[in-house]
């Protein structure tokens, strides 16, 4: 952050969340209390069950209870901010601590892409080249993959929170919203914010392009090697065990992109909260719950 606007002022954010609907405070409370207490229970079951059974120590196993971990960081850094904001009525939150709450969101959000598309490639290696699957899928290139999505979204968050820091606020603003996300916090900014935009377009479209053509290429690989087995039972069993995964994909990335596709009006700010609790608060519940459902037999 520049030096003047940092020694004259630092700003407060208020939240607003969904302060304009005082009689549903408590109900939502209660709505995203219960989704919190799920999402919790539900990682860290999915984490300990894996842990303590020696017939999930295997590669797509080891993948989900990293996602599990990261489902249940990503459940903490925005919700619990939510549930606080839903039953007192000071809804401000310091410049740093909004910041934080970005950094942090976008270390877990951007870990999970990359953990979806790595278990994506995984099932690619199980299906179409079952005899080499521990071969291609070593443990040492799994503990690379996880390692390089935790280090990547660091990276990712390190250099837009220094472009966010490099800005100057010059008074308190209200967002709209329940979460700091970059625009907002950028818009907030009385320098121009022009560089730190494109270079957040940059990494996002980079992320989401990328990740998505490996998880495309990966099942298109899968559905043409499952069309060429004979026996109907084996190509039902094979859809059985992605349909977990691609139920987790298409939920996770088709809430990106339905975030990218809103238009930037003031009647689409009731849309961005909705979906910004389906990705912060709902997807990271749902996981678990998914997998527990179809099966975790991948």
């Amino acid at each position: 952050m520049s030096s003047e606007g940092n020694q004259s002022s630092v700003p407060t954010f208020i939240l607003l969340g969904f302060s304009e609907y005082p009689e549903l405070q408590v109900p939502l409370f209660l709505v995203f209390l219960s989704i919190y207490t799920v999402t919790v229970v539900g990682n860290l079951g999915m984490i300990f069950i894996i842990h303590i059974n020696p017939k999930l120590h295997i590669i797509m196993h080891f993948l989900l209870r990293h996602l599990s971990c990261v489902d249940l960081c990503f459940s903490t850094v925005v919700p619990l901010k939510l549930l606080e904001n839903l039953i007192v009525e000071d809804r401000t939150i310091s410049f740093f601590g909004c910041v934080m709450q970005f950094s942090c969101a976008c270390i877990f959000g951007v870990t999970e892409t990359f953990m979806l598309a790595a278990m994506a490639f995984d099932h690619f290696a199980a299906v179409c080249n079952l005899l080499l699957h521990n071969t291609v899928m070593s443990q040492q290139l799994c503990a690379g993959l996880v390692v390089g999505s935790y280090t990547w979204s660091i990276v990712c968050s390190l250099t837009l929170t220094y472009f966010l820091l490099s800005l100057s606020y010059c008074e308190s603003s209200i967002i709209n919203n329940f979460v700091c996300e970059f625009s907002v916090i950028v818009s907030m900014s009385c320098s121009d914010p022009y560089i730190s935009q494109i270079l957040c377009f940059i990494i996002a479209v980079f992320n989401e392009v990328s990740n998505l053509m490996l998880i495309l290429m990966s099942y298109m690989f899968i559905f043409i090697t499952v069309m060429k087995i004979p026996s109907a039972n084996g190509c039902h069993k094979t859809f059985s065990t992605c349909s977990s995964h691609l139920t987790a994909i298409t939920i996770f990335h088709g809430t990106i992109l339905f975030l990218y596709c809103v238009p930037n009006t003031k009647t689409s700010w009731l849309i961005v909260k909705v979906a910004s609790v389906f990705y912060t608060a709902v997807i990271p519940m749902l996981n678990p719950l998914i997998y527990i459902a179809l099966g975790t037999k991948m």
